[in-house]
């Protein structure tokens, strides 16, 4: 058996049923090896969009996400959705082919690369090879971005045939995390709020029974949207997309906790969300991690869910109800309709400021309305998958997901274009649910390749381009200035009619009137994707844009 044979059978046997990528003579026979052993691949079009699907399935799926590329040009074809997945502590593993010797027109540093973006890296000896294959998986379980290094002699050598055991993925050795100084913090709060992030998306169940035992308000950032999905106290994501309510509450806490989140200029507006006089206590598995983006006044090394049931039994609640409301907290009644009436973008007053068609001017609509419109029709049941851009406030916030798995963020590298492909990964690893592509239109036309995927994979997939025609971020950040924009702003495009050339159904939208065939297609089969190019108004940046310029 070729070493390479041995690579793909090591990694199916771990658990990961699929691969995506794009298939050169590098990665030919490990890629084959996964399929044989049982993997189905994905094939994309290019690479960069298979980086991004790796990611978006292993985001939604809660598994790893494999990725296979060719040496050389296929692994830096895929390098922003790497970086991307890095940055955002995917688990994923990067099957990449090494041309090891300098002179070769394929070799690049790999291992350099990888140090670069902030993934591991692994390479695998011949002498080792199933053991290699397994230590990456398992690393990547854990929760790291991991480059494989496939030397291409190496993948070329016989060696004994593998065919298991597989070894568990093993949990990260922990020392009982020390509470006691949260423990006193929470029973001396009477405003607290907890703030979720990344690193808290799997600790729903614990946060929520420790809130109702202390009287806390629950927050997340944006990446862990849907964490706390129907709960009463949800008043949903802090910082930039924060609602007026949420901004109000949060800013009269008296202590904040971060549960998994590192507090960054986006969740808190730059430090000024959270009150000087509110003690900030930061609970994350990795001690680096404290105080990266702030001061904090108490740290916590634990894993989330474990630091979670620690304190709680401390309290001694076990599983019981809610914190009595008369003991002068604020969860009170009058808070609860409050959070019931306000806390939702879609309650907060605004003026619509779509234009109708006249005279050399034709209809844009508001992108509020087209979202609020898009939540009352789609099914409750969704995965929502946002690119970024200027638009990207609307369909975080317009747009209710059912669980924090229905909510996919490609925002750590803050590169435009991932959108699309991320959601094809997705929508494989959630067929069960729909899947919407929030997209700008300049994200969009980065990544359009990708629509000769997703018609290939027939998967429910809504894509929705908030067609501003042009790159609205730079529009609104440096026209105030009165800077010149012909470098940002295009001529309007039929992006509809792209995408039917993809093999996609396509629709334009300026009015609500004009979603209608989106109902029908929901009704089904639904098994070629609908992209909706909505022209939308652009006469400001949204309100999250202005606040995040501020750290420009």
């Amino acid at each position: 058996m070729r070493v390479a044979e041995v690579v793909g059978r090591v990694l199916y046997g771990h658990g990961a049923p699929y691969v995506f990528g794009v298939v050169g003579s590098g990665n030919f026979h490990v890629t084959n090896a996964l399929v044989a052993a049982g993997a189905r691949f994905v094939a994309a079009a290019h690479e960069g969009g298979a980086a991004s699907m790796a990611d978006g399935y292993a985001r939604t799926s809660g598994t790893v996400g494999l990725l296979s590329v060719h040496q050389g040009p296929g692994v830096t074809n895929a390098l922003t959705g790497l970086t991307e997945a890095a940055k955002s502590r995917t688990a994923m593993v990067v099957l990449a082919p090494e041309a090891t010797a300098p002179r070769s027109n394929f070799f690049i540093d790999l291992p350099a690369l990888a140090t670069s973006v902030g993934a591991d890296f692994h390479r695998v000896r011949a002498t080792h090879a199933a053991e290699d294959a397994g230590a990456a998986y398992r690393a990547a379980a854990r929760g790291a971005t991991v480059v494989l290094g496939l030397p291409l002699e190496v993948q070329r050598t016989a060696t004994e045939p593998w065919s298991g055991p597989v070894p568990a993925v093993a949990p990260t050795p922990a020392t009982a995390p020390q509470v006691e100084p949260l423990l006193a913090a929470l029973q001396a709060a009477r405003r607290p709020v907890f703030i979720a992030g990344r690193g808290a998306r799997a600790a729903r169940e614990p946060l929520t029974r420790l809130a109702d035992a202390c009287g806390a308000l629950l927050a997340v950032s944006a990446a862990a949207k849907g964490l706390f999905a129907g709960n009463p106290w949800n008043i949903d994501v802090a910082g930039g997309f924060a609602t007026p309510l949420a901004a109000e509450l949060i800013g009269a806490a008296d202590l904040v906790v971060a549960w998994g989140s590192t507090l960054n200029m986006w969740t808190t507006r730059h430090g000024e969300l959270i009150p000087p006089s509110a003690v900030v206590v930061q609970v994350d598995h990795d001690p680096a991690a404290f105080g990266v983006n702030r001061p904090v006044d108490l740290t916590v090394a634990g894993e989330v869910a474990a630091v979670a049931g620690a304190v709680l039994s401390r309290l001694g609640a076990g599983s019981t109800g809610p914190v009595d409301v008369g003991t002068g907290g604020w969860r009170t009644p009058e808070l609860a309709q409050r959070i019931r009436d306000h806390g939702r973008w879609r309650t907060v007053p605004y003026r619509d400021e779509g234009d109708s068609a006249r005279a050399g001017a034709p209809a844009t609509i508001d992108p509020r309305t087209l979202s609020a419109a898009l939540d009352d029709l789609l099914p409750p049941d969704r995965t929502v998958v946002v690119d970024s851009g200027n638009f990207m406030g609307y369909p975080s916030m317009w747009l209710d997901v059912p669980d924090v798995a229905g909510f996919c963020f490609t925002q750590a590298f803050q590169s435009i274009g991932l959108g699309l492909a991320s959601a094809l990964g997705a929508a494989v690893a959630r067929p069960d649910r729909l899947t919407v592509a929030a997209v700008g239109d300049g994200g969009f036309v980065m990544s359009a390749t990708e629509l000769v995927t997703a018609v290939r994979l027939a998967l429910p997939l809504l894509v929705v381009i908030y067609d501003d025609a042009a790159y609205g971020a730079e529009v609104h950040h440096f026209g105030p200035d009165g800077h010149p924009l012909e470098t940002v702003t295009f001529p309007e495009t039929d992006l509809a009619a792209i995408a039917r050339g993809y093999g996609c159904d396509g629709l334009t939208v300026r009015t609500v009137d004009d979603l209608g065939p989106v109902r029908r297609w929901l009704a089904g089969p639904r098994t070629r994707p609908l992209v909706v190019d909505a022209k939308v108004c652009a006469a400001r940046g949204s309100w999250w844009l202005e606040e995040a310029f501020r750290g420009h």
